[in-house]
């Protein structure tokens, strides 16, 4: 495939850019360091290319055979740098793809592990175009999230490699297949990742980087967890003469208690429990698989069923368990003649700001600016989704958002600014020297 011109324009500016570190800024780095650098500069354009290769790739989650095909391309440029890989196949039924697992094994430094992903949310009847570039942005399905990453994390390794800093290191990288939409159950979906992370002693994770209000870089140390909870209440029928009566609440007087006593007395920071969905009326029933209720009922008879599905983010296991337990608190203080019952699920555990992330953060930030690329602040955690490295970081010290930026992710518009390409590269490849010495 011919490079279009604005991907010639594209890497011309890189090779500008890359001679903008400046004396001062070198000396603070070490000559296997500055080595480093030099490479990643090199080598940005080729990065870029593999980009393209890969987002020509359709790789929607339910796309088995183009998040193979992503993975193949992937594992073939880990073996090129001296890593075994093998493909993680996924139960049958569980119709996902599977996980590329690369590894290099050694006796020296800490044990780092690198999380990526291969798929997409736009499937192979997305209309989104896969592939354009002014030059300076590139538009394309997953090009941010995280085609981007995965690359950048290859780009590093490239220079690690080319200098001879991997003999002897532990470097393990996982890159999913089902990011988008995790398999089900998650501990089938995830084992593999689990078990590098529990092979490894920290853990650094690819999504797209972002900025704070100030527009500062910045590192993620923490995502709240994700799940869900199902609220199902019952109540007597009658006539609705009777309501407030002989004939006790309703189910619907019963599920706005509920739900109005959540929102009085939960509320706390990081923690959030939207009321999502309720069908309620004489009878009601709800569709986890469509995501969609149907409810019969007339004015005058008093409702017997109520459904609500919601939404529940916390930061920390224990605001997690807090929460839990003064939903079902609440849920137990029924109003006469109903009765209700609440059930939780966790889809993602959340990645708690330990004092040990915050250390592999400044550890990042600092590799940052003695490469020139300025200091890097904390993400606030309430302000990112989920991601894989939720699994990994009850295990080991972890940190996310060293990806590529951009914006957009999950819509259309999905963009990855091309220079960040370099600049996240550079601050890893630093870091992960830094590590495993």
């Amino acid at each position: 495939m011919k490079t279009s011109h604005a991907i010639r324009q594209a890497l011309a500016l890189l090779l500008v850019t890359a001679a903008a570190l400046t004396q001062a800024q070198a000396q603070a780095l070490s000559a296997d360091e500055q080595q480093l650098v030099a490479h990643v500069r090199r080598h940005t354009p080729d990065a870029l290319r593999l980009l393209e290769r890969s987002v020509l790739i359709n790789s929607g989650t339910l796309n088995p055979a183009g998040v193979r095909e992503v993975g193949a391309l992937f594992g073939a440029e880990f073996e090129a740098l001296g890593f075994k890989t093998r493909w993680v196949d996924m139960p049958a039924d569980m119709k996902r793809a599977g996980h590329l697992v690369a590894e290099r094994v050694g006796e020296h430094g800490q044990r780092v592990l690198l999380i990526g992903h291969l798929d997409t949310v736009f499937e192979k009847d997305s209309t989104v175009p896969p592939w354009q570039s002014d030059g300076s942005k590139v538009r394309g399905q997953g090009v941010s999230d995280m085609k981007g990453g995965d690359v950048i994390v290859l780009l590093a390794l490239r220079a690690l490699n080319d200098i001879g800093a991997l003999q002897g290191r532990t470097v393990r990288a996982v890159f999913t297949g089902d990011e988008e939409r995790v398999g089900s159950p998650a501990e089938v979906a995830r084992a593999a990742l689990v078990a590098a992370a529990r092979q490894s002693d920290v853990a650094l994770a690819f999504e797209g980087a972002a900025q704070d209000e100030q527009g500062q870089p910045t590192g993620t140390v923490g995502r709240r967890a994700s799940g869900s909870w199902h609220l199902q209440v019952t109540a007597r029928t009658g006539h609705s003469a009777g309501v407030f009566g002989r004939d006790g609440f309703g189910a619907l007087y019963e599920a706005a208690r509920i739900l109005n006593a959540f929102q009085e007395q939960l509320r706390e920071p990081e923690l959030t429990f939207n009321a999502a969905t309720i069908v309620g009326g004489t009878s009601a029933a709800w569709d986890d698989g469509q995501s969609q209720g149907t409810a019969f009922g007339k004015s005058n008879v008093i409702p017997r069923d109520a459904i609500v599905r919601g939404d529940l983010r916390y930061l920390t296991a224990e605001q997690g368990a807090r929460a839990r337990e003064r939903m079902q608190a609440i849920v137990e203080q029924s109003l006469p003649g109903t009765r209700a019952r609440i059930s939780f699920h966790e889809s993602y555990p959340p990645m708690a700001p330990t004092p040990g992330n915050m250390r592999l953060l400044a550890r990042y930030s600092q590799a940052s600016d003695d490469a020139g690329l300025g200091t890097v602040a904390a993400f606030p955690p309430g302000q990112r989704g989920a991601g894989d490295v939720q699994f990994v970081a009850p295990f080991v010290d972890s940190l996310d958002g060293l990806g590529a930026g951009g914006g957009g992710a999950h819509t259309p518009d999905e963009y990855l600014d091309i220079a960040s390409i370099q600049r996240s590269a550079i601050r890893a490849a630093l870091l992960i020297y830094r590590l495993t010495r």
